[in-house]
């Protein structure tokens, strides 16, 4: 996945995790990051980046922009060609490649929202381990079943 892809991605989540039903806009994550973070960049720069007329980010945009969409810095670079997401190097800590998996996963299920959803605000809580302990347990208690489904004591 390109750069440019995971940018408009992104975006696309954004806008779902606040409500719009619809990606935002360049210019509104452009407005976003300036209200809620005081820095920004312009427009055409995030068009730029989209469309892959500008590669590469500088390391302070890549901050930005890491920050603003709550994913690891490391996941806004193009992808190398014959990247295979599952490979995963030990380099990261267990819960930066635990993020890493969960966003993965979301850009997988993207075409069903409530899902990609899902994983990527596991992944962004500051505890996704946690997370998943947390619905571990929900589940093995049955309180997710209905009361036909749950196990006899």
């Amino acid at each position: 996945m390109t750069l440019g892809e995971k940018i408009r991605h992104l975006r696309e989540v954004e806008g779902n995790l606040r409500g719009l039903d619809r990606e935002m806009t360049q210019q509104e994550v452009v407005r976003a990051m300036k209200r809620e973070m005081r820095r920004s960049i312009s427009q055409s720069y995030l068009s730029q980046i989209e469309s892959g007329r500008r590669p590469h980010l500088t390391n302070e945009t890549r901050l930005l922009l890491a920050k603003f969409f709550k994913v690891h810095p490391g996941y806004l670079v193009d992808d190398p060609a014959g990247f295979q997401t599952e490979l995963i190097t030990d380099i990261a800590s267990c819960e930066d490649r635990l993020d890493l998996w969960l966003i993965d996963g979301a850009q997988r299920f993207r075409n069903d929202p409530s899902v990609s959803l899902a994983l990527l605000a596991i992944a962004r809580h500051e505890d996704s381990r946690k997370c998943l302990s947390l619905l571990q347990s929900i589940l093995e208690t049955g309180l997710l079943a209905g009361p036909e489904t749950r196990k006899a004591s």
